[in-house]
């Protein structure tokens, strides 16, 4: 993050649930992913929360929202809205810092002494404001009740800066926040209400982060490179997941050295389902050897990797990946 050589890029590799029960399945080793060698450590803001179970695979979260994971068993669908109308009378947002949460931190820093320590929080601002409220309808009041939708995002800010609060007066590295904006298209709501609803919050809550000597970072998903510029005015330090899909990550990296750094990289949408091992091991060292020079990337799947990436691969699907075709077979 300070854009200098270091003696190998950084990495880090994670596993959807599917993917890493089919991997410790195939290799016959439960424990297959502590040994890959990380760098980061993350814990996650939203995995110790009080969750229950309130019918089975449906998931009810702090706020009340329940995820459907009868499929999806990472996140799931939600299956409730707790907002049907355009106010907020009668509704407010969950205690931002219970005790399990607290108490997490001095057992995730001990074990993880050697590696960059990062605290994630997930469903930051849109994303929040829709599983509460619906996707269609929190972007239709974007239009039409734009006051409601500041105020539930206001609200939505100060529980989000009293975590930051909380992870920033620990020994920690950084503060991962997550926010898919993007389509493989563009901006969901288009880069005039992104910058009207989202990025004077997200300049709050980078600006805590790094007001306390920490480094700010990023999730979001799609293509959403007009608003790049924007993420670094806001104090952002690191992007990810850096899709190839949406963004030529070669000259990203080039237009942006010196002031943001990525994360991500390696394709979960046409590298690893459908190249073959040689054209993932060949690309993956191009972009660890181009991109890891001069420091500002950290090398990873653009992704968690998928249940799909891990089967066997057709030469049709090769082909595909070769054409760079994502789902033409």
């Amino acid at each position: 993050m300070s854009f200098q050589d270091t003696d190998i890029a950084p990495y880090h590799v994670q596993f959807t649930i599917e993917a890493h029960r089919k991997y410790a399945e195939y290799s016959g080793d439960e424990g297959f992913e502590a040994r890959i060698g990380n760098h980061l450590a993350e814990l996650s803001h939203r995995n110790i929360a009080s969750w229950a179970e309130v019918e089975p695979g449906h998931w009810q979260d702090e706020w009340g929202v329940v995820w459907n994971r009868t499929v999806d068993k990472d996140i799931g669908v939600v299956a409730n809205r707790i907002l049907p109308q355009p106010t907020l009378r009668g509704w407010s947002p969950p205690e931002p810092n219970p005790p399990l949460r607290v108490s997490a931190y001095p057992d995730f820093i001990k074990q993880n002494q050697d590696r960059f320590l990062v605290a994630t929080m997930g469903f930051l601002l849109f994303e929040r404001a829709w599983t509460l409220r619906g996707m269609d309808a929190i972007l239709m009041d974007m239009i039409e009740s734009p006051g409601f939708v500041h105020s539930l995002l206001d609200a939505i800010t100060e529980y989000y800066l009293a975590q930051v609060e909380l992870a920033v007066s620990q020994d920690i590295d950084a503060v991962r926040f997550g926010d898919d904006w993007g389509s493989q298209r563009g901006l969901i709501m288009g880069p005039a209400l992104w910058r009207e609803f989202i990025k004077p919050r997200l300049a709050r809550l980078f600006g805590a982060v790094r007001g306390a000597g920490k480094c700010a970072m990023i999730h979001s998903c799609g293509d959403v490179r007009e608003v790049l510029p924007d993420l670094i005015e806001c104090g952002l330090n690191v992007f990810n997941p850096f899709q190839p899909e949406v963004m030529d990550v070669y000259e990203t990296k080039k237009r942006y050295y010196g002031k943001l750094s990525f994360y991500g990289g390696i394709s979960v949408q046409r590298l690893l389902p459908r190249g073959t091992p040689d054209e993932v091991r060949q690309e993956t060292r191009r972009l660890v050897r181009e991109l890891g020079r001069g420091g500002g990337y950290i090398a990873a799947p653009s992704h968690a990797i998928p249940r799909m990436s891990l089967r066997r691969t057709s030469r049709r699907c090769s082909r595909c990946y070769r054409a760079r075709r994502v789902l033409d077979c």
